[in-house]
């Protein structure tokens, strides 16, 4: 039985994480809750330090070692001897996962593709030894199929480049063997941390391109870690907006882009470049992130919330339900909240956006 396009392949339930350090523990992730089906794309955006990384790395098993996790689920479900399985990543231990889940079924490609490539080593070399090591494949079978994913991957003259070293390969290129690594076992998921950040605005362009291609005909479920809506819009169905370690809003792409309710996704939209806008500066929003370590009671985001109430500092916002799709985490939506409309300038916007859309 094989899982169907839409089906469950991965549930964050109340993940809930710090780290131990000199200065004090580091409470990174509050309760993160996130569902991926089968064949979609996410998204987490927010900015850095908000635990887009950490959140990941938990659900790759790869956390660093002064890590504590305090509570929550990571429920997987992959396909072992034409049997559906679940296992709950956060009870198996580090082996289990590397040996089970890194690579086979979950990849990950990150920002810097040179902290992935080994220097001393051909790139063919290191896209094969994933696949005899997972799927016990003969060395000449494997030779080939990474010849097939360099290809794939849009790498001119593959058999020769196999045994290039990744110094003799561009940013883009190195990029794209990293993916070919990712991809080499046939992962069910891959998770992409903010993979377009290192590159030229042409060579994103045609990353996110091979990305969607490379899902459509595999049917893969893809993850994006990113601080730049730009990539979101282009590639997401699902955007968590995530903010000191929680997920503030979550929805389709749609209602986070034309119908935001929480005052950080309106300043991270209002951030966002726009030709059209009447502002002479570029809007960012005021203050900084919240120190980790000391925690405040309330909604994290109340310092820095222009529209922040009085309960924002006493009591921390539930998720409000706004559609059966989206959701927010304010206490805005409070029904004996005053009516708080998001700023006039990201309404006129929003506007344009959706007058280009043809919406």
């Amino acid at each position: 039985m094989q899982i169907q396009p839409n089906e469950t392949i991965l549930t964050v339930r109340g993940l809930d994480i710090s780290f131990q350090t000199n200065a004090g523990d580091v409470h990174a992730i509050r309760g993160v809750d996130m569902v991926l089906h089968k064949g979609e794309t996410v998204a987490i955006v927010g900015e850095s330090g908000s635990g887009k990384s950490v959140s990941m790395k938990a659900v790759m098993g790869i956390l660093d070692k002064n890590s504590v996790i305090n509570g929550g689920e990571i429920l997987f479900t992959y396909q072992e001897n034409g049997v559906n399985k679940t296992v709950d990543i956060l009870k198996m231990d580090r082996k289990a996962i590397r040996h089970t889940i890194n690579g086979r079924h979950i990849a990950m490609v990150f920002q810097d593709p040179m902290t992935s490539l080994d220097p001393t080593m051909p790139i063919g070399k290191q896209i094969i030894e994933g696949m005899i090591l997972h799927e016990h494949v003969s060395r000449r079978e494997a030779w080939q199929k990474a010849v097939a994913l360099l290809n794939m991957v849009g790498i001119p003259q593959p058999e020769k480049r196999m045994k290039h070293y990744p110094h003799q390969l561009s940013g883009g290129m190195r990029q794209r063997v990293v993916i070919a690594i990712a991809l080499a076992c046939d992962p069910d998921v891959l998770i992409c941390d903010e993979p377009t950040t290192a590159l030229d605005v042409t060579i994103q362009a045609k990353f996110l391109e091979l990305i969607k291609s490379i899902q459509a005909e595999t049917g893969i479920s893809v993850i994006y870690i990113t601080h730049d809506l730009g990539v979101v819009a282009k590639v997401a169905d699902y955007v968590n907006v995530m903010y000191a370690g929680s997920i503030v809003e979550r929805g389709t792409i749609d209602e986070i882009f034309y119908d935001p309710r929480h005052p950080y996704t309106w300043g991270l939209l209002s951030a966002m470049p726009d030709l059209d806008t009447n502002d002479e500066r570029l809007y960012a929003i005021p203050g900084s992130p919240p120190n980790m370590i000391r925690e405040k009671p309330g909604d994290a985001f109340a310092p820095r919330n222009i529209f922040a109430l009085y309960i924002d500092d006493r009591l921390t916002p539930p998720m409000f339900k706004i559609s059966e799709t989206h959701f927010a985490a304010t206490w805005l939506l409070h029904e004996k909240a005053p009516k708080v409309d998001m700023p006039a300038e990201l309404k006129s916007r929003i506007d344009r956006m959706l007058k280009e859309a043809g919406k």
